[in-house]
């Protein structure tokens, strides 16, 4: 697996950098006034991987708990009184289980649920498939796992991002392997390169388009898809021939998928995967994308608004204030503002922080939902709305229960309310 993960001992904090956007504007907003309050988790120890998706009945959240070499894909969803009773999904013994490329479980606005899970496919370290299940019955039972990809190789298929598609369909878009020689993220030179594939399937779990959106991605950042006015369009971290990896985007118009126009120029070259992908909401035709850079060797978290449905995007804004690991979420609001999430990383201790940013620069002062640590151990924390409640989701590592000694993690959640801009 060929990564490059930028240690915290290197990361590079100049103020004197500023944010990307253009000067900094007085806020309007001030401080977030919502207070962020613990919800006990439905997730057992020796829990991780957590996931939230939002449809017209609320929040679900998903998450992998572990039990020696199985692994079980788990849901619940937020009620009024709290979190409903875990269902699992799938089991098994031979998944892939990695701290970046997360399962998912969401809800279709007819009310079937889609999941996904990884599956090794081969014993090499990055051989295996994406699984793919759905239940019409509230996830009392599922259908038998499919896979999306038809390939046969034996190599990554990965990343995977689910979303509903017009006449809720299911689509997806994964990192797919098959050009590449190997089970290895780094193939040899002139080896082929990671690819981006599009499926779909219809109402009734059949299969409908296997595409590709691009044919040299980034090896290994995690997807992010969304349902603009205008169709489906994804984000996800390029690969040019000479090595930068900056954010992307493409949109499905008259059933192509469009060429891949990037989010912002950051001229991030780097020779091996950062492990950081983007993150995308829509509404309408207004987008907002997230991201991670570490271009000009200052790390940092940004984010950028789009009212074409993606086609165009306004100035970058940084989220952070000091330096930061990314791992960002975001989510739209009403008003065309967006709530966006990130891990800052300052004076050495890191923290799940998240913040308003309207498309014209101006940002509320940050809120702090959990401390973090620096290392890979807490995976990716996230972000969901809907109506006037903010959700939150993250892996703490928490001491095991005697006899047994050391730290096991444990997926927790809280929750806020929607903040809302003071009138004038």
């Amino acid at each position: 697996m060929r990564e490059t993960w930028v240690l915290p001992s290197l990361l590079l904090f100049s103020a004197s950098l500023g944010a990307i956007a253009p000067a900094p504007k007085a806020s309007r907003q001030g401080p977030l006034v919502t207070k962020v309050a613990p919800l006990a988790s439905p997730a057992a120890p020796n829990s991780a991987q957590p996931y939230l998706s939002v449809s017209p009945r609320g929040v679900l959240l998903s998450w992998i708990e572990r039990e020696g070499s199985r692994a079980t894909l788990k849901f619940a969803e937020r009620t009024a009184t709290g979190w409903s009773a875990p269902r699992a999904v799938a089991t098994g013994d031979d998944w892939f289980v990695n701290w970046a490329d997360v399962p998912s479980v969401m809800r279709l606005s007819t009310g079937t649920l889609a999941a996904h899970w990884l599956q090794r496919s081969a014993p090499g370290t990055s051989a295996y498939d994406v699984r793919l299940s759905r239940s019409t019955d509230d996830g009392r039972t599922w259908s038998a796992a499919v896979l999306p990809h038809s390939d046969g190789t034996k190599t990554e298929h990965g990343f995977a991002s689910l979303f509903e598609m017009p006449g809720a369909s299911l689509g997806l878009v994964w990192l797919d392997g098959r050009a590449m020689h190997g089970d290895s993220h780094s193939a040899p030179s002139g080896g082929g390169a990671m690819t981006l594939q599009f499926g779909s399937f219809d109402r009734a779990g059949n299969q409908t388009a296997e595409t590709p959106v691009d044919t040299r991605v980034c090896e290994c950042c995690p997807t992010a898809a969304t349902v603009t006015a205008d169709g489906p369009i994804v984000a996800f971290r390029n690969r040019s021939d000479t090595e930068i990896r900056d954010i992307v985007v493409s949109r499905l118009e008259r059933g192509r998928w469009t060429e891949p126009q990037p989010v912002a120029n950051d001229g991030w070259q780097i020779t091996g995967c950062p492990v950081n992908g983007p993150m995308i909401a829509a509404r309408g035709q207004s987008v907002v994308v997230a991201w991670f850079t570490g271009a000009g060797q200052q790390n940092r978290s940004l984010a950028a608004f789009s009212s074409d449905a993606g086609r165009t995007f306004g100035a970058p804004i940084r989220l952070d204030d000091g330096g930061s690991l990314g791992r960002v979420d975001v989510d739209l609001l009403d008003d065309g503002s967006a709530i966006a999430s990130w891990i800052e990383f300052a004076s050495g201790s890191a923290e799940f922080r998240f913040r308003r940013v309207e498309p014209s620069g101006r940002k509320s002062a940050p809120v702090t939902v959990a401390p973090m640590t620096s290392d890979r151990s807490q995976g990716f924390p996230r972000l969901a709305r809907h109506n006037n409640e903010l959700v939150f989701a993250w892996t703490e590592n928490v001491p095991a229960a005697a006899p047994a000694k050391g730290n096991l993690p444990h997926v927790r959640t809280a929750v806020a309310a929607v903040p809302r801009i003071p009138r004038q």
